[in-house]
């Protein structure tokens, strides 16, 4: 395997974790509470769903579109 790609399996890998970690931190009370009243979840959870959006992405795409 290239550099590359393990590079991409890593980002890949890295952007699912922060989607899960996102996930559990969205269904916790403090964020529950946070949706009900302003329909936002807090900056920490939509930190978690943004970077683990764009490492996925990135990965996926070093994966599929790299040099080879």
């Amino acid at each position: 395997m290239k550099t590359q790609q393990l590079i991409g399996i890593a980002l890949l890998v890295l952007g699912l974790i922060l989607l899960f970690f996102g996930y559990q931190a969205s269904q916790g009370l403090e964020d529950q509470v946070s949706e009900a009243f302003t329909g936002n979840y807090t900056d920490a959870t939509m930190l978690y769903w943004i970077a683990g959006a764009v490492s996925a992405v990135v990965g996926l795409v070093m994966l599929l579109f790299g040099k080879k």
